[in-house]
Order: C-alpha cells, then structure tokens, then sequence
C-alpha cells in the first residue's frame, strides 16, 4: 500500500468529502429519510459533522450555516424544492432504525 503524508490524508478527505456533498446536492430526489434508512446518516448528519469539526476549533459555525455548507442553499430552500412527505412505511422503518441523536 501507498504510504501517505498526514497532509496528503486531509487532501484526499477534503476531496471525497467535496465530492460527497456535490453528489447529494446533484441527487435532490434522494430524501434524507431515505438515506438514513440505507446508510444510517444523512445530510444533516454531515452537516452536524461538519459544524462539530468547526467548533472543536474554536471556529463557532451555527446549524444554519453548516447545513448551508452541505445543501448549497438554506435548509429552507431545499425543503421547498426538493423534500416530499415521507411514506408511513418509511417513517415506521426510520423509527426502528433511528441513531439516538436523531
């Protein structure tokens, strides 16, 4: 295997993080329930993630502007234009599989 530096590590992260978000910003059909039903996370969960690394930093970025960083757009807008109401059959499924800090 490569060996690679601490700093080609974050690179790389920061890569496929970007890459990561720009492909759920493109997937606007994929719900959030939808995710945490599959994957257990979701982008409030990246978000979430997102603002924790910033404020263990000292860098205090609030829930509304991290979500910003991870929908492209407010949270509000992204409702508006992508979210539709859940099934009860995904609903019941995410209660079953719901992480505690959801």
């Amino acid at each position: 295997m490569t060996e690679l530096s601490d700093e080609q590590k974050r690179d790389f992260e920061a890569a496929a993080f970007r890459r990561l978000v720009e492909h759920l910003r493109e997937r606007g059909d994929v719900q959030n329930i939808d995710l945490m039903n599959l994957a257990g996370f979701c982008r409030n969960c990246l978000s979430n993630w997102y603002r924790e690394a910033a404020n263990a930093e000292g860098v205090d970025l609030s829930k509304d502007q991290s979500r910003e960083i991870v929908y492209g757009m407010s949270y509000a807008d992204w409702q508006a234009l992508h979210q539709t109401e859940a099934a009860d059959a995904k609903k019941a499924e995410f209660e079953t599989r719901r992480p505690r800090d959801h």
